[in-house]
């Protein structure tokens, strides 16, 4: 079953007031922590950066909602195809057998267990017209195809009351999502892009999509879930990037 594209004006992230509001408050957030931080003698302190981004997500968690959903666009808006840009591939990305390819899923799951992509593509599916923003300034729109994460979940047996959803790939990356952002109608187990089944390139055979987040949460390459109540880390936020990573 393939779900339409919808579109919901009146409930998006381009909503003016939400959006300048939330980016007001977390260019503000370093100056509130300054404010209250005890540095000791000989420059010891608990890390500032930290504590900041600690704040940072603190505020996104609050701010987030299931029911903002990032705009969607025409298929005239679309990046080219021929421009879909591919970043993070090279010599040392893996080696996938896609004919071979199972996503293992452990932690709070009653059937836990391996996967196909063929068991991920017979869920319901999904296709949308998202921008994909990543971190270093660019970003492309997209027409993404997948099952939701949700749906996903809920065909596995996942305890949706657990808080955190731990995500890592073949070429070593790793991330991971509060329940609700794994939640989200928008966030898809991906395997598709522009009507076509995704090059490995582009993280095939299964990457994940979060269109509400900056790229570097949109892992490529997926191969392993973890439903938990611990807080996993990740790549890029192990070495200081937002957790949250909310746009």
């Amino acid at each position: 079953m393939m779900m339409s594209m919808t579109k919901k004006p009146n409930s998006t992230l381009s909503d003016h007031n939400f959006s300048s509001s939330r980016r007001r408050l977390l260019r503000l957030s370093p100056l509130i922590f300054l404010a209250g931080c005890d540095i000791e003698a000989g420059g010891k302190t608990e890390s500032f950066l930290h504590t900041v981004q600690r704040f940072n997500d603190w505020v996104q968690t609050q701010i987030f909602s299931s029911a903002r959903l990032s705009p969607e666009v025409a298929d005239s808006q679309l990046t080219p195809e021929d421009q879909f840009r591919v970043n993070s591939y090279g010599d040392d990305d893996p080696d996938i057998d896609i004919r071979k390819w199972h996503l293992e899923v452990k932690g709070l799951v009653k059937r836990q267990g391996s996967y196909s992509i063929k068991h991920i593509a017979a869920l319901p599916k999904k296709m949308m017209n998202t921008k994909h923003c990543c971190v270093e300034g660019w970003s492309m729109n997209v027409k993404w195809g997948g099952t939701p994460l949700r749906a996903f979940l809920e065909s596995v047996g996942a305890d949706l009351s657990a808080k955190y959803i731990a995500v890592q790939c073949g070429d070593g990356y790793y991330t991971g999502y509060d329940m609700p952002s794994a939640l989200h109608p928008q966030t898809l187990l991906c395997y598709e892009a522009y009507g076509k089944p995704l090059t490995l390139e582009h993280g095939a055979p299964l990457r994940i999509t979060m269109p509400v987040k900056l790229g570097y949460k949109s892992a490529k390459w997926v191969n392993t879930i973890i439903v938990t109540n611990e807080k996993p880390g990740g790549y890029w936020e192990d070495q200081g990037y937002d957790w949250f990573a909310g746009l």
